[in-house]
Formats: C-alpha cells, structure tokens, sequence
C-alpha cells in the first residue's frame, strides 16, 4: 500500500489517515508532498498516480483501490484487519465513538478556520470567535462524557488507543498550540495522545519539514 500525505505540520486530514494506516498494523510506503507547492498543484492535473483523487490528502493506494478521504481510509483498513482494531468491543461505546468520529469528520469549522494545525507554533494570546469557543466547549464535552462512561481501560478516550483518538489527535495539537485552556482531564489526556509513540514520530517528522504555508502561519500572528 501507499499512502500520500500532505505537510506533516499543517494537514490534519494527512495525520489522521496516517495515525489509522499506522493503527491498521499494514505496512504501507508514505509519500509526502508539499500540498502549498507549485509541483504539487502541477501533479494533480496530470493523469497517472494521484487520480482520481483530485489532487486530495491523504490518499490510500492499495492495488486498484484508492481512497482519498481519511474517515474512508479508516474504514478500508478497519475492514481488512478487524473492526476491533478501531472501535470498541461494546456495542453502546462503539455507538458513540461512531458518532463522535463523524461529527469530527464534518463539524468545527469556525475551529478549523480558526484555529488551522501547526504544530510547530506555539501562539498565546490568540483570540477566537464566539462560534469557536462554542466548537471548543462541545469537543471538551465531547471527551468528557467518553472518558467517565467509557474510558476506565487506559488513558484514551475509549480506553485503549482507537478511531475517536486518531479523529481528535489534530484538535489536541490546536489546543495545544493555540493554547486552549482545559480542565484537568483534558490535560491528561491530551498528554497521552501527545506523547503517543505515532505522535512523536509525526511531530518529529513536522519539525524536519522545510516548507511553511503562509496562510496557516498569517492565522496564527493575528
């Protein structure tokens, strides 16, 4: 399998197909492209390895199927290994984490727009709108409901690391970076997801990355 990503500092679509494909246990080969780049913006108009996706991050290519969506990604390898490797085992645990991946998957813009991934900057003081601050509320509330009813096996949302922590791990880098003030929970668990092997290598990797896109840097000095 391939697997394409965008700038490690700044996609977190990228980080979440990489943390499933990671979680999956495959091996796969990682390809990392400048999505802010000229040579990037060139290849998606070409016919041949990155279509049909569009020129979209991340992408999964696995024989003849390729998926361009991270949640999709998920799903796929989900499918190939085991369901279990991703979800819970109980069947009203599952019904959240579901629900909580696709409201991550389609929700929080004004955080989003806000509020973009970089894990390189560490900004205070950055003021946020009021439909942001109610993002940051619903997600705090989010984990908090996960981690009393379901998170006694470990410091995870679930528990055990799984599909909820991949989807909210680039929310735990805003917060971060952002400098989001959190109750004493969060903390933790923002911690164990930070310190989670796969993160290390993936902020690490972020770290190396020469390329900046502007647009993300101008967001975080406003």
């Amino acid at each position: 399998m391939k697997l394409i990503i965008g700038n490690k500092n700044y996609s977190s679509w990228s980080l979440r197909g990489w943390l499933a494909a990671k979680q999956s246990g495959l091996g796969f080969e990682e390809l990392t492209v400048d999505i802010a780049g000229e040579d990037w913006e060139a290849r998606k108009r070409e016919d041949g390895e990155f279509q049909p996706s569009a020129g979209k991050v991340p992408l999964l290519w696995d024989g003849e199927t390729v998926i361009w969506d991270s949640l999709a990604i998920m799903e796929y390898l989900a499918d190939k290994v085991g369901r279990d490797r991703f979800w819970p085992k109980d069947d009203t645990a599952r019904g959240m984490a579901r629900a909580m991946v696709a409201e991550m998957h389609s929700s929080y813009l004004p955080l989003r727009r806000e509020c973009p991934m970089n894990i390189r900057r560490q900004v205070e003081g950055h003021s946020v709108s009021e439909e942001c601050r109610q993002d940051i509320i619903r997600i705090l509330t989010l984990w908090a409901e996960a981690r009393a009813r379901f998170g006694a096996g470990g410091p995870f949302l679930f528990g055990t690391f799984g599909a909820a922590d991949i989807f909210y791990a680039p929310i735990v880098s805003r917060f971060l970076t952002y400098g989001v003030n959190v109750p004493g929970f969060a903390q933790a668990y923002m911690q164990a997801v930070w310190e989670h092997d796969w993160m290390v290598q993936w902020r690490e990797a972020s770290e190396a990355e020469e390329w900046t896109i502007s647009a993300y840097e101008e967001v975080a000095d406003a």
